[in-house]
């Protein structure tokens, strides 16, 4: 039987400040690496966002989405499926936003400025799918752990780049249960030097984002674990 192995949380140099490695790089890497499609999820501007806040909002979304047809494009060249996404800030936490695109970006300026919680569900309202990644993460930057379950569809209890602490991901997935939430695995790649294998393998393919939700809540996916250590 085929089945389909995908990477549901990296980013590009192109827009998100920390990321080392391009969108085309990102998908020449990952499919060497096995992978079928990759989701690409570069820090919004509320996050660690490259693009510079003073440009107007239609600029700062072109930009934004360079490295996402980067990316694309040379998945079409290669067979590798390529969908758009976002790391969308939430305060002290992030959130992965998919089923989105372009579009619902350029006709709501300044959805980086809203409540949170207003944020979140104008993009549900939308079509948009949302899943906590890393929630319990524990960095010089995060103030403290803020938790969003009656607002996401699903939990991203394994993140690869958290190798330093696998509690994070326990933590994780102990949240996710106690709301019952699906759970979900990303590598969170900034660096295809760094890829930690991380992802989802599904007996269906994907067409759409809204493919990788139903298959998550049908509980029919298999969630890779990181393989990568400094």
């Amino acid at each position: 039987m085929k089945i389909y192995r995908y990477e549901t949380h990296l980013h590009t140099k192109e827009a998100s400040a920390c990321a080392v490695s391009g969108g085309a790089e990102m998908a020449r890497a990952h499919k060497l690496a096995g992978y079928d499609g990759i989701f690409v999820t570069d820090h919004f501007f509320n996050g660690n966002s490259k693009i510079a806040k003073e440009l107007p909002w239609a600029e700062r979304v072109e930009l934004f989405c360079k490295g996402y047809e980067h990316a694309k494009a040379e998945g079409d060249k290669i067979g590798l499926d390529v969908f758009f996404g976002f790391e969308f800030g939430a305060d002290n936490a992030e959130i992965l936003v998919y089923n989105l695109d372009k579009d619902f970006l350029l006709r709501h300026p300044d959805i980086d400025l809203l409540p949170t919680r207003e944020a979140l569900a104008i993009m549900r309202k939308e079509g948009g799918f949302l899943i906590q990644p890393h929630p319990f993460r524990e960095r010089y930057y995060v103030d403290h752990i803020e938790l969003y379950p009656r607002d996401v569809d699903g939990v991203e209890a394994i993140n690869g780049a958290q190798w330093e602490d696998p509690r994070m991901n326990e933590r994780a997935e102990i949240y996710a249960q106690m709301y019952d939430l699906p759970v979900t695995s990303g590598s969170d790649t900034h660096d295809v030097n760094k890829m930690f294998g991380c992802g989802v393998v599904s007996e269906v393919q994907f067409e759409t984002p809204l493919d990788y939700l139903k298959q998550l809540k049908a509980g029919r996916l298999t969630l890779l674990r990181a393989n990568y250590k400094e």
